[in-house]
């Protein structure tokens, strides 16, 4: 008889081991300077509550991510023309600093909701999931080797390079070598006839001085993460890149779904730069597949279970 050893043990382990990695304290979120702002010592900048109100404010009023990132367009006047000795330096290797199971890094807990306003539809799916996580009943598409895709590319605890040019910005996520090409020459996104879902979507771009503003768009339906909310096909994001310190990049962030969410979603992301002195880490092409022991299925009920492996009791007691 099989069975499903990704019960509930894996809920416990997982939250014990998200837990001790998040790095945003319990509670309210700390006082901090504006959104553009460096903390101090080179920090990471910390919204106040006020303040990340207010960014989600901004999104409301402009309506559509196409109409934040029009915004955002105005205010730079156009944009900076890109040139090489222009661009700021972000080589390095990075990863994302917060807990890879929470799309906002307000979030701090495994049992509660994301700080997210849910169509009733998208919040009725997700508080069954969540039970269903709790139970030990999970499964993730990532078992199916599915890359990670937009948006969920943003949060993906991987290493990962932003390699830049004046006509591109190439973001680099290691994980099945996923690029995001974002078109920094002033070309818009392709017409309506030849438009379709993507996995990494469309992204266009300009340069705010040192700060990369982009328009996301024509992604695939999917989750944030396994415990966080679906989005669908109709899903726009916008974001606002700019490195504070040498070892720190804070992107601000608004999720725009019609089907999924009553306003937009707004969170600040962190970026760390990896100590590299002596150039060991590189960003590798891998893939699921490499390392495929076993098949991962998805059970009737929507948890996991391994495909052509038999478990006895002999085994229970090794």
């Amino acid at each position: 008889m099989t069975r499903n050893r990704l019960a509930a043990p894996f809920a416990a382990v997982l939250a014990a081991g998200v837990m001790a990695a998040c790095s945003t304290p319990e509670g309210p979120p700390p006082e901090g300077p504006a959104p553009d702002g460096a903390g101090t010592d080179g920090e990471a900048p910390a919204a106040t509550a006020a303040g990340k109100q207010e960014m989600i404010d901004l999104g409301v009023e402009h309506g559509t991510a196409r109409g934040l990132y029009d915004h955002f367009l105005g205010e730079a006047g156009g944009g900076t023309a890109p040139a090489w000795e222009t661009l700021p330096d972000w080589t390095g290797i990075w990863t994302r600093e917060a807990s890879p199971f929470f799309w906002d890094p307000d979030q701090t807990s495994m049992e509660s909701m994301p700080p997210a306003r849910l169509t009733p539809e998208y919040e009725q799916e997700l508080t069954a999931r969540l039970d269903n996580f709790l139970q030990g009943i999970d499964y993730d598409p990532l078992s199916a080797c599915n890359p990670a895709g937009m948006p969920r590319w943003i949060v993906e605890p991987f290493l990962k390079e932003f390699i830049l040019r004046p006509d591109q910005a190439w973001l680099v996520n290691e994980m099945m070598n996923e690029i995001r090409r974002v078109y920094t020459d002033g070309r818009d996104h392709p017409t309506e006839a030849d438009a379709y879902p993507l996995w990494a979507g469309d992204s266009i771009g300009f340069w705010d001085d040192d700060t990369l503003v982009v328009h996301t768009a024509q992604m695939r339906a999917g989750m944030l993460q396994r415990i966080q909310p679906r989005v669908s096909d109709l899903v726009e994001v916008v974001e606002r890149w700019r490195k504070i310190a040498d070892d720190t990049i804070v992107a601000d962030v608004w999720l725009y779904d019609p089907e999924a969410f009553l306003e937009p979603w707004y969170s600040r992301q962190v970026f760390r730069k990896l100590t590299n002195d002596d150039r060991s880490l590189r960003i590798r092409y891998w893939h699921c597949g490499e390392n495929a022991n076993n098949v991962v299925l998805e059970t009737e009920e929507g948890g996991s279970d391994f495909a052509d492996f038999t478990f006895t009791d002999e085994d229970d007691v090794q």
